[in-house]
C-alpha cells in the first residue's frame, strides 16, 4: 500500500514558508499539496503549479511542471511499514486492512480533496514501487553531482 495522503491541515499548523508568503515576506514557496490547497482555494495563495507528472483533479486549472518540462516528476508520497521481522502473515493482514480502508470511498474521497491519491498495492509491489524511487532518485544525485556532507 501507498499512499499520497495528507499531513497537514488549516492555517493553524501552516509552515513557516507559506505564513512568509501570504504575509509578502517571500515571492515564491514550494510546498506539499496538502499544506497549500486551503489557502489556494481561499484565494489566499495562488498555485503557479503541481510537481507531479500530471494535473491533480483536486486543482484542473494549475498545469503540471511536466506540462512545461516533459518528463518532470516530483511528486511526495506516504507508505506504511512493519519491522523488518512481522510474520508474513500479519504483514499480509495488515495490508489487506489497509487497502480496505484505502477502497472505503469516504476515506478515498477525504485524501482526494488534499490534492493526493491513494494506492493500495501488495507488500511486494510496495517495495519495488520505493526500489524504483531510490533508483530514480539517485540517477538525479548523481547527474547534479550531490555529494553527502
Amino acid at each position: 500500500m501507498r499512499s499520497e495522503g495528507p499531513r497537514r491541515r488549516g492555517s493553524a499548523r501552516a509552515p513557516p514558508a507559506v505564513t512568509d508568503r501570504i504575509g509578502g515576506r517571500v515571492q515564491v514557496v514550494f510546498d506539499t499539496f496538502a499544506a497549500s490547497i486551503e489557502f489556494v482555494r481561499a484565494g489566499k495563495l495562488r498555485a503557479l503549479a503541481v510537481t507531479t507528472a500530471t494535473r491533480s483533479p483536486a486543482l484542473p486549472d494549475v498545469p503540471s511542471l511536466g506540462d512545461f518540462l516533459p518528463g518532470y516528476d516530483a511528486s511526495t508520497w506516504l507508505g506504511i511499514g512493519a519491522p523488518m521481522n512481522t510474520p508474513p502473515d500479519i504483514v499480509e493482514k495488515l495490508n489487506k486492512e489497509i487497502n480496505a480502508v484505502l477502497a472505503d470511498p469516504t476515506m478515498e474521497a477525504r485524501i482526494e480533496n488534499f490534492g493526493y491519491t491513494a494506492f493500495a498495492s501488495s507488500s511486494a509491489e510496495f517495495g519495488k514501487f520505493i526500489a524504483e524511487d531510490i533508483e530514480k532518485w539517485a540517477k538525479v544525485v548523481k547527474f547534479a553531482g550531490i555529494k553527502p556532507e
